[in-house]
């Protein structure tokens, strides 16, 4: 029973681990310096037609919609909106996304910290943060293979991952006539999700080699 409530305490600490490590890393590139590179990269300015400004504009707008709000997505050229009502909704759902798994990230967040005010004493926390650091190398081996199997068939996780978060056919754009996929083509996507999930196996490596270094200071305390 012992080992098995030992398992399980491991495998939520490990969840919740991934999960605050994956919502750390996404936050670095919802900003304009990294989105305005990576469309410079996908060539938005070509498929949009815009000068450079106004992509800027458009990009600052949306970008600014998602993470601070209100999610109008409402953004207008020369007085004509830019996103259509389906694309519009389409980034209503992104956000709504967002603000859950942000939601769970706290939660996650939340559940840490109360194992660390649990874990009292040297003892404790050896065993806790050899658990972390656990998860850390676990996190950073998943992420590597997912991520290697995930850009070598990136269009059926795309699709994957679309299907299980959105409504069904909410989610196809045009790129010859609609916005949404010109502002951040395939490219775009593409290069966002290698550098995200790099993040990811760097932090998990931090967690691995600090967490090691933490319950090996703990335990020779407690000894």
């Amino acid at each position: 029973m012992t080992t098995l409530r030992g398992a399980v305490t491991s495998l939520v600490l490990g969840v919740a681990a991934a999960i605050v490590i994956v919502a750390v890393s996404i936050v670095p590139f919802l900003n304009p310096v990294f989105v305005g590179f990576e469309q410079d990269r996908a060539q938005a300015q070509a498929w949009t037609g815009w000068t450079a400004a106004e992509l800027r504009t458009v990009t600052d707008a949306i970008l600014s919609d998602l993470v601070l709000g209100p999610p109008a997505f409402d953004v207008a050229l020369d007085g004509a909106p830019v996103l259509d009502v389906r694309e519009r909704q389409h980034m209503a759902d992104v956000r709504s996304v967002f603000a859950s798994f942000y939601l769970v990230a706290a939660g996650a967040a939340l559940l840490l910290a109360v194992a660390f005010a649990v874990s009292r004493g040297a003892r404790a926390r050896a065993i806790l943060w050899r658990r972390l650091s656990r998860a850390g190398g676990w996190i950073a081996v998943i992420t590597v293979v997912g991520g290697a199997a995930g850009v070598l068939f990136f269009d059926q996780a795309f699709e994957l991952f679309h299907t299980l978060f959105f409504p069904a056919g909410s989610y196809n754009f045009d790129p010859g006539t609609e916005r949404l996929v010109q502002l951040f083509p395939y490219q775009f996507w593409v290069e966002t999700t290698i550098a995200v999930g790099t993040l990811v196996v760097a932090l998990s490596l931090l967690l691995w080699w600090f967490g090691r270094r933490r319950a090996a200071a703990n335990a020779a305390e407690a000894a």
